[in-house]
């Protein structure tokens, strides 16, 4: 293996690890080093499996892209008590509506994303809260501001949790 590879590699882990305990940070500036991160990474690998120039930028810088666009769109805070009140309600009537076959198919992924009011500081198109159909409560106290609202049925990370968003709402 390519010692400059060993080494880029390296660097950029480090500089990840580094950086992902930077809290305060904003989205655009976490979505930057993320999306730089990993493109620089994905060229790497992609010129290190023997790729010519042109491909290993090209799918470096789509990497960088789409990792970087995944982690701009959210912005974390803590949940108001009205914002988890609404989200709790939609969850709960948003899996008691669900057919058997559909309850099952949510079930692989366990978790729903749905809508919550937003409030005077939200940051995004759409504020977001995780709801666990096996607990059938909120997951944590966290409010995603998303820049935009996503459709329904889109399956998305929202930290640890990977969610179904059911739409509607706020």
């Amino acid at each position: 293996m390519n010692v400059r590879l060993i080494k880029m590699t390296s660097a950029v882990l480090v500089s990840g690890l580094i950086l992902s305990g930077c809290e305060n940070m904003s989205p655009q500036t976490q979505g930057t080093l993320a999306g730089l991160g990993a493109g620089a990474l994905a060229g790497g690998v992609a010129k290190a499996a023997g790729m010519s120039d042109s491909s290993a930028v090209a799918i470096g810088m789509a990497t960088g892209a789409a990792v970087g666009y995944g982690v701009y769109v959210l912005a974390k805070h803590q949940a108001t008590e009205r914002q988890r009140r609404v989200a709790e309600e939609r969850a709960r009537l948003a899996y008691q509506q669900m057919s058997a076959q559909r309850r099952a198919a949510v079930k692989k992924h366990r978790y729903i994303a749905v809508p919550t009011v937003r409030e005077r500081d939200s940051k995004g198109a759409q504020s977001v809260m995780v709801y666990d159909t096996q607990t059938q409560q909120i997951v944590g106290n966290n409010v995603y501001d998303v820049k935009q609202a996503p459709k329904a049925g889109t399956v998305s990370k929202y930290d640890t949790y990977t969610a179904e968003y059911m739409g509607g709402g706020a």
